[in-house]
């Protein structure tokens, strides 16, 4: 069977992807439990120096990356070229910093000694989506890798190539074969494989049905899952935010990747006594973005990453206004294959899809309210809980806002985004589990209490 790569600025064929035999499978499978020992009993140090080179050679490939993203997905030149450099960053950080993360912890207790130890589990898969087709695998892997386990892939069915560059890249680094493995399966391929036993452990960033099938499948396993899924974060305007820094802030949390993130800010509450002039100030800065062709920097909002996506963001859209939202720009699709405009509502209320779904695209949903306690009220009025923003011209204020919001990362003045020095991750329906920093490197360990009388 083969899949179809259709670059979405054009339409156009990129490329034809064969999934993988049963056979091929079975290969990848067989490979990394043949290296886990191996790889596992190298010396930490080792370990980072050879990712300190995976980083090196994502530098030197960068530009093969960034033209593989762009023509896979559409992401835009300079955005593809910084994901390359964020993955890069992520190997530098965990060859550094894993040796404090991962050393024994004492613990004081009535024996000689006792403490606490990380032992890396085995083989862990994960299923990743395409609109980081580098970051979002990358942020699992480096911790995984330097904690010494082995990985296998399956990788969005939209980005098989940057699943290949990643592998190519790490042999060229040196990565001893079978550490890192992908697998060109369907779905049904990959249920298969989370059941064999050799998979350890499941890791999956994607929307909240591919969590719920994803997990129940490693649920019934009894293997162990991180999921990073879905989001509605919410950007709480306050009465005394700076309006220039506020509404620049806006245009980049919604409308970075083409609105295609988790974190991207999608519901922006706005306290009636600023709401007339930030509400003008947003339009007139998200209608300078224009579509086009996202290999040239002139283009500042990259299409969507495939058609449908783009229909289906666009019904949302459609249902929101039937219900009473009001469309103060775009709302209208792009005439190119899966261009959508910078797009913002108005007067977005329950019941809408604009307030209670996830519009994974470059729409703004603004929803007015009296005061910061009705802010924070319809902040958590959400079934999702990744991320939130704060914009207030006192800090102090701002982070007592924060605290009270329901989400796994609350950022002050500054909008929501995954450092690899902070633990990633959501509560409510948007998962469980967390990435990077101590935390994700910790997640797929084997966390063993040793005490000696």
């Amino acid at each position: 069977m083969t899949v179809d790569i259709i670059n979405p600025a054009n339409g156009k064929i990129e490329h034809r992807q064969e999934l993988m035999n049963a056979a091929a499978v079975e290969a990848v499978l067989a490979g990394a439990q043949k290296a886990f020992l191996a790889w596992s009993s190298r010396p930490l140090a080792e370990r980072g120096e050879l990712l300190r080179r995976v980083g090196a050679e994502l530098r030197r490939r960068k530009d093969d990356f960034q033209r593989t993203m762009t023509a896979e997905m559409g992401k835009l030149r300079k955005e593809a070229l910084g994901e390359v450099e964020k993955c890069a960053g992520a190997c530098d950080y965990y060859a550094d910093h894993a040796a404090d993360y991962l050393r024994d912890q004492s613990i004081a207790t009535d024996g000689s000694k006792s403490y606490v130890r990380y032992e890396p589990l085995g083989c862990v898969l994960a299923v990743m989506p395409w609109n980081f087709p580098i970051w979002q695998v990358f942020r699992f892997l480096a911790p995984a890798l330097m904690a010494g386990n082995v990985a296998v892939l399956k990788h969005a069915s939209n980005v098989p190539r940057c699943a290949d560059l990643i592998a190519e890249s790490l042999a060229a680094a040196g990565i001893p074969p079978g550490v890192f493995g992908v697998l060109h399966i369907d779905n049904d391929q990959a249920a298969e494989v989370i059941r064999d036993p050799r998979i350890v452990a499941v890791t999956l960033t994607g929307s909240e049905r591919a969590g719920r099938s994803v997990a129940s499948n490693a649920g019934q396993q009894l293997k162990k899952c991180v999921m990073e899924l879905g989001g509605s974060d919410a950007f709480v305007v306050l009465d005394d935010a700076d309006l220039e820094k506020t509404v620049a802030g806006a245009v980049a949390s919604r409308f970075a990747n083409a609105g295609q993130t988790c974190i991207a800010a999608k519901r922006f509450i706005v306290v009636d006594a600023i709401a007339e002039e930030f509400v003008k100030r947003f339009v007139d800065a998200s209608s300078k973005l224009t579509l086009g062709d996202p290999q040239q920097d002139s283009t500042t909002l990259a299409p969507l990453a495939r058609q449908d996506l783009r229909d289906g963001l666009h019904k949302q859209v459609q249902a929101s206004i039937a219900k009473g939202a009001k469309p103060l720009l775009g709302c209208v699709p792009d005439g190119s294959y899966a261009g959508y405009p910078a797009s913002i509502l108005d007067n977005v209320r329950p019941g809408m899809p604009a307030y209670e779904e996830e519009l994974f695209g470059p729409v703004a949903s603004i929803l007015r309210v009296r005061d910061e306690e009705e802010a924070i009220r319809v902040a958590n009025d959400t079934t999702f809980g990744l991320g939130g923003s704060v914009w207030t011209d006192d800090p102090e204020r701002g982070d007592r806002v924060a605290r009270q919001l329901q989400v796994g990362a609350a950022f002050v003045n500054a909008i929501v985004r995954s450092d690899v020095r902070l633990p990633f991750g959501g509560t409510k329906r948007s998962g469980f589990g967390r990435e990077l920093a101590d935390h994700g490197i910790h997640e797929f360990m084997n966390i063993k209490s040793v005490y000696v009388a």
